[in-house]
């Protein structure tokens, strides 16, 4: 699970690094807001262990701007800041839990597992891969947290493809899917909406193996 670490002191955030990394974390560590801020430009993760005191920009701040944009993951606020205060405004900003420094390893990760189990539940209808996100219930997809327009044929490939990220679907397998949702479809069809997913999504998101079909990438 991709992770944004963001933590400004050079030992701690090293420390916290290679140990989430041990618990099977893939860690991304920014020392600065603007470093977070281009992070999650880069690629909305899927959960986040933010320090306050940063260089530059106090770490609500931050997350107000995140949660305005629409970023939904888990966040965990890591601080020195240890008053009631604190912990509401952090929590009121839009942080999932609040955990004070100096703290202990064990407990971080358990809170962490606990954010990842109820954040699961909660968005049993939607799926994150990378940047990309599908709500199945809703019928919408996101592109790093933002809300993309998708035609209803254009979301049941996205949808169809989903079911097993990385897995090569058959031309006629897609097809099918295509076919169930309008009966009007034309042979060159698929192509199109490969081409308009590419287009409104990332270019990297779909993969072609030519003479077999098409792949999602779990992690584009």
């Amino acid at each position: 699970m991709d992770l944004l670490l963001v933590e400004d002191d050079r030992l701690l955030g090293d420390g916290l690094s290679t140990a989430l990394t041990r618990e099977g974390y893939s860690v991304r560590w920014c020392q600065s807001a603007s470093r977070a801020r281009l992070a999650v430009r880069e690629q909305a993760p899927a959960m986040m262990v933010l320090d306050l005191g940063l260089p530059g920009e106090d770490g609500l701040s931050l997350l107000k701007h995140w949660r305005k944009e629409g970023l939904t993951c888990p966040v965990l606020i890591l601080t020195a800041r240890d008053t009631a205060d604190d912990k509401i405004a952090g929590l009121d900003t839009g942080a999932d839990d609040f955990l004070t420094k100096p703290f202990d390893l064990g407990e971080l990760c358990a809170r962490l597992r606990a954010l990842q189990r109820r954040h699961t539940t909660t968005n049993s209808q939607q799926l994150s891969l990378g940047r990309v996100t599908i709500d199945h219930e809703r019928l919408i997809a996101s592109l790093d947290g933002k809300p993309v327009d998708l035609t209803h044929l254009e979301f049941a490939l996205l949808s169809t493809l989903a079911r097993r990220p990385g897995h090569v679907f058959s031309r006629q397998t897609l097809e099918e899917a295509l076919y169930e949702m309008d009966n009007s479809v034309s042979s060159n069809t698929l192509e199109v909406y490969i081409h308009h997913l590419r287009r409104k999504l990332h270019p990297e998101c779909i993969r072609t193996v030519r003479g077999i079909g098409y792949a999602l990438e779990p992690g584009s």
